[in-house]
């Protein structure tokens, strides 16, 4: 065979396997194994350790939350259906992804305003829909809502909890006697004390103190509530001048203005130093309260880990510091875990065996304390 006709037949062999070889290829794509967001490890000092880069999932879900991507998704999925639906799934995101809880308290409370817009406040239909997930945060919202557009607040709120008149509940009407009060606090004080029991009195506080102190850690007009020059002449400012029956639910709460204006994801050091700030309150009697209040802080912000949380508390000097603490820690943990093992399972999870020994030992907190 002449040269020149070998290579014509080799070059139109080739041509023809390949294009078999074109035919019986599989070519379609390798589905993207999305990367999911780890729960939040801490990282070099305590820190929490970088999070990749958020991306979309293949269900069109980030990598990782943010306040504003889970609000919009949750909103969009309660316009779209009910907010039975969407509570649900901000249940199974918070328990799979427990970094989101420092954020979820605040998009349930937009749940429980929307809905009570949605359904003409009819609160018994806000209600009828299953509301622990959060620490109850839908229904603080609903609450404040109510209240917020109530044309006779001061005898609503007495009203709408009942007949059950459920912790949880009044702790939101405490919320809303805040919206109603315009942020002045001894005008709330007053519309608590309409309660005919120094127990709900005191739930209401919660709320109240709560709604002060930043109920949205990220809301800087929350933040900008305090006065500096009060803050500089009293660290606790105002649980000290405030009655008896309220100084107790101001002290606990006094922690999370601390800890958001000390920028807290990116100091892990500054829930020890919360502690020693608490100790000013210990002339008035609020630094065991207070110190309660970093334990549960501590707690909410970290449930991803919570041996972690523990050592915090154990950096404290004395041990009644230490137990108190540790108590905040369970308090919080309860308040969001709301089975009958949850404190069992979180105590079994801390190496340091004196803080084991206070978290088993605690007991008699408020449950509606968040």
């Amino acid at each position: 065979m002449q040269p020149r006709a070998f290579a014509i037949l080799t070059a139109l062999l080739l041509g023809v396997l390949g294009l078999g070889s074109v035919a019986v290829t599989d070519w379609t794509p390798e589905p993207v194994t999305a990367a999911v967001a780890p729960a939040t490890a801490p990282g070099a000092g305590g820190a929490p350790a970088a999070v990749p880069a958020a991306g979309a999932t293949a269900t069109g879900d980030p990598a990782v939350w943010t306040r504003s991507t889970l609000r919009n998704k949750l909103m969009a999925e309660m316009d779209a259906s009910d907010p039975g639906i969407a509570l649900a799934d901000l249940d199974k995101i918070t328990k799979q992804l427990p970094y989101t809880v420092r954020f979820c308290h605040p998009i349930a409370h937009e749940l429980g305003h929307a809905a009570v817009k949605r359904f003409n406040a009819d609160f018994q239909k806000v209600i009828s829909y299953p509301h622990e997930t959060c620490a109850a945060g839908y229904l603080h919202g609903a609450v404040e809502e109510m209240l917020n557009a109530s044309a006779q607040p001061e005898t609503d709120l007495v009203k709408l909890c009942a007949p059950k008149n459920s912790g949880p509940c009044i702790h939101g009407v405490g919320h809303g006697t805040m919206f109603v009060a315009k942020q002045d606090v001894a005008k709330a004080r007053e519309l608590c004390n309409r309660f005919t029991t120094d127990q709900n009195r005191i739930r209401c506080s919660e709320g109240l103190f709560m709604q002060l102190f930043g109920p949205d850690e990220e809301d800087e007009k929350a933040k900008a509530n305090l006065p500096a020059d009060k803050l500089a002449q009293d660290p606790l400012y105002p649980c000290k001048e405030q009655p008896a029956l309220f100084q107790s639910a101001c002290y606990f709460y006094a922690p999370t203005f601390y800890l958001s204006s000390h920028d807290y994801p990116n100091h892990p050091e500054v829930y020890a130093e919360a502690l020693k700030w608490c100790l000013n309150g210990k002339a008035s009697g609020g630094a065991v309260d207070c110190s309660r209040g970093v334990g549960s802080r501590t707690m909410k912000y970290n449930l991803d880990r919570e041996d972690w949380a523990a050592q915090q508390c154990a950096t404290a000097a004395d041990g009644w510091q230490r137990k108190a603490c540790a108590e905040g820690l369970v308090s919080y943990y309860t308040v969001n875990y709301t089975d009958a093992g949850a404190s069992g399972r979180l105590c079994a999870k801390f190496t340091d065996k004196e803080m084991q020994g206070y978290c088993r030992s605690a007991s008699g907190l408020s449950a509606s304390l968040d």
